[in-house]
């Protein structure tokens, strides 16, 4: 990770790894905790496999959904990492009008208490990383990875 052009997180989800994994590859469990409440979310695409697309649609009424995330998988190795990016879209164009352009990295390995959850967003340049810092990255990032925590540990106790 660059400090001068990427942004993380960590965390430790009290879930078995396959369940964190399951959580985020299953459509109707990423629609739960994908975007921050009390918004909701609807996976139009959600194709995991490197080239595939991800696409969501975000409502804050629960009625009209409107476009979120058109990106595309660079990289998904199952049950250790998913990297998606949002510079090209999922028809592998190049993105327009996107406010951050960024790539992301979702790792999860086994850890005593669960799984242990890392995120990096990765940015072209220092401008770009401070803007989507001050745009909230840390507060987004941190609310949806603490839904999905709820969501993964949730599925543990059922």
């Amino acid at each position: 990770m660059n400090p001068d052009l990427d942004l993380g997180l960590e965390r430790i989800i009290r879930a078995p790894l396959a369940t964190v994994w399951s959580a985020w590859t299953d459509p109707s469990r990423l629609e739960q905790w994908w975007v921050p409440a009390p918004s909701r979310c609807r996976v139009v695409r959600l194709d995991l496999r490197p080239g595939g697309a991800f696409v969501t649609r975000l409502s804050d009424d629960g009625a009209d959904f409107v476009p979120h995330l058109d990106a595309c998988f660079l990289a998904v190795d199952e049950l250790e990492r998913i990297v998606f990016t949002n510079a090209i879209d999922s028809t592998w164009r190049p993105a327009n009008a996107i406010p951050i352009l960024m790539t992301a990295t979702i790792t999860l390995s086994d850890h005593p208490d669960g799984t242990d959850y890392r995120v990096v967003v990765r940015h072209g340049d220092p401008e770009a990383r401070a803007h989507h810092e001050k745009l909230g990255m840390a507060e987004g990032w941190g609310s949806v990875t603490g839904q999905l925590a709820a969501l993964a540990e949730s599925m543990v106790t059922r």
